[in-house]
């Protein structure tokens, strides 16, 4: 909350904060909460305390890059371009874990890939991919930590995707999302599902990825 503060300019660089007894009255937490969450801005060079005097903003945390999401065909091809991408775990299915609301032509079979991208060192997408066993087993496996899944799918020779949709919805990170993003537990995220399917109307690519909710920006020209 208090670095929201700062970010916003509700607490302006080089101003006193208000004092620890008005913030403990404003909130309604114990002194020492407060004195815990003044220390680590602090520690993060954002605050400093002087004697006598109080507590005053030194600078503003630097915003993160934000890693817009692609709303087009030609833009998902070479989105995450730059990222370092760690697979953390793969294996065969049969089925699909998460229900799609749609009635569906599936394929006898899937690999599942669970990866991570990083960009600076910092992790921000856990993506979670289904992608038909025939179509994976094509695919150059050293370019799975290279390449975004669908440029893969679009230069794999024979594949042919006929139709490709996209959702966003927001969410909130558990215990294990947000240990791997480096989150606190209920952090905002935002959950992007994509399929796509190939001429036979058959599923051959599900996934969602989830993306911390402080380095995705959406825009999209209205007019």
């Amino acid at each position: 909350m208090f670095r929201r503060r700062i970010e916003t300019g509700e607490w302006i660089v080089g101003e006193r904060i208000p004092t620890l007894e008005r913030l403990t009255s404003e909130l309604g937490v114990a002194r020492a909460t407060i004195r815990q969450a003044l220390g680590e801005l602090e520690s993060e060079g954002l605050l400093r305390r002087y004697r006598a005097k109080g507590t005053f903003v030194t600078r503003r945390p630097a915003a993160p890059y934000a890693v817009q999401l692609a709303t087009d065909w030609a833009s998902l091809l070479n989105a995450h371009q730059g990222d370092t991408i760690e697979v953390l775990a793969t294996a065969n299915v049969n089925r699909l874990p998460y229900p799609i609301d749609a009635p569906l032509r599936y394929a006898p079979g899937y690999h599942y890939l669970r990866r991570m991208h990083r960009r600076d060192g910092v992790p921000y997408l856990l993506g979670h991919v289904y992608l038909e066993s025939g179509i994976f087993g094509r695919l150059p496996k050293k370019m799975l930590r290279t390449t975004p899944m669908l440029r893969l799918l679009k230069e794999c020779k024979g594949v042919h995707i006929a139709n490709a949709q996209q959702s966003l919805t927001i969410g909130a990170a558990d215990v294990e999302t947000a240990a791997l993003l480096q989150v606190a537990i209920n952090a905002p995220v935002a959950i992007v599902h994509r399929t796509a399917f190939d001429r036979a109307g058959t599923l051959i690519y599900y996934s969602f990825g989830i993306y911390r909710g402080d380095h995705l920006r959406l825009e999209m020209t209205l007019k």
